[in-house]
């Protein structure tokens, strides 16, 4: 947890103001000052005839991410949400084209607040399938609390990257960020008018990576974060596994857009016993071609059942199989075990139990959607 510096007050209104001018559109020194003032009780005012348009990208991301403003990505757990944020912001640093859409390139500062070793496996998975050595991507796992700490997140960031302004700062998330309740209106209040003050900083966006309420039809807690959000982006997996990001809302921009992503397995290196170090790289479902195997029902239970088998109790594919590098494997056994507990936990009747898996196993066969041999089962 990030101490509370003792100038709080002084880095407060610090973090209120802007970094440079031009920041605020402040076109000079003099009206900087004049700003700097406003602070203290005199507002500015711009008269219509000086309300000008500029032409200049309002997207940091086209269509997905905002130039400056709040954007809320939430989800259930496990479904895929912090993969899917850092592989795009990661692109934002790299200063590739994301999924055929254009992006600013700049900085991006990452609060992994959710397990840090895991985020490293992320990292060089990303590393490595991308073959890249470094990107301005800045990553802390050290805990901060908001609103008390935004001046100690600010200044830190000033302090350790002079002359670096980040376009993104990602919170994930905000159940390990927030002091409070979620379902506050003060707490998630004060939580949003932090995150402003990091936004008004650095003129950047921030991302804030949060969980669904119980019905998984909302974000969790009250609805202040939502009202405050500048573009809110809903992510689901579908009957296939894949990871759906889609655009719910989107101030002064278009809403409907939908990203598609499913997870493949890296093997980033070796433990001191020898076993993979393994780690997850989102790859894009191009023209909805993987969705078209989608299965509904239980076969979909057991497609969902086999791939928490594959993320825990996976195998590297034996030479034996013939099968591409790194595959990963599971025992059929294995899968059938767990679906025989979790599809029908129920039912005492082992004959129903082990009819509804050979139907389901039989349909995901034959959609292609999981391949078996010498007793393994794996994703196709």
């Amino acid at each position: 947890m990030l101490e509370r510096p003792r100038n709080a007050e002084d880095m407060w209104e610090q973090a209120h103001l802007p970094a440079e001018p031009s920041d605020y559109g402040v076109a000079n020194s003099a009206q900087l000052r004049q700003h700097r003032a406003g602070l203290d009780g005199q507002l500015l005012f711009t008269p219509f005839r000086d309300i000008l348009l500029t032409t200049a990208t309002r997207y940091v991301v086209k269509g997905l991410l905002p130039n400056v403003g709040l954007v809320v990505v939430w989800g259930e757990p496990k479904c895929g949400k912090s993969f899917f944020v850092f592989d795009m912001v990661a692109h934002v640093a790299a200063g590739w084209e994301y999924r055929g859409r254009r992006v600013k390139n700049g900085p991006v500062v990452y609060f992994a607040l959710e397990g840090k070793e895991g985020f490293v496996a992320r990292v060089d998975a990303f590393r490595q399938v991308h073959k890249v050595d470094d990107i301005p991507f800045y990553l802390s796992a050290d805990r901060i609390v908001l609103p008390r700490d935004a001046p100690a997140v600010v200044q830190s960031i000033r302090n350790q990257f002079p002359g670096v302004s980040p376009g993104i700062v990602v919170l994930d998330t905000l159940n390990r960020s927030i002091e409070g309740s979620e379902n506050s209106p003060e707490d998630m209040g004060a939580y949003v008018r932090a995150a402003d003050v990091i936004r008004e900083s650095f003129n950047c966006v921030v991302i804030v990576i949060h969980h669904c309420g119980v019905n998984g039809e909302r974000p969790r807690g009250h609805t202040s974060l939502t009202g405050a959000a500048d573009a809110q982006i809903a992510v689901k997996r579908d009957a296939a596994g894949n990871i759906v990001a889609s655009v719910e809302c989107m101030k002064d921009g278009p809403q409907g857009e939908e990203i598609v992503s499913r997870l493949e397995q890296v093997t980033v290196g070796i433990d001191d016993d020898g076993d993979p170090i393994t780690s997850c790289i989102i790859q894009p479902v191009r023209d909805g071609a993987s969705r078209a195997n989608a299965v509904t029902g239980q076969a979909a239970q057991a497609l969902h059942i086999l791939r928490d088998c594959l993320s825990c109790r996976d195998e590297l594919a034996a030479p034996t199989l013939n099968l591409p590098p790194e595959t990963r494997v599971v025992r059929e056994e294995i899968w059938r075990t767990e679906c025989y507990a979790r599809m029908h936990s129920e039912d005492t009747d082992q004959s129903l139990k082990q009819k509804a898996f050979v139907r389901a196993r039989k349909k995901l066969l034959a959609e292609k959607n999981i391949d078996n041999r010498e007793g393994y089962v794996w994703l196709v």
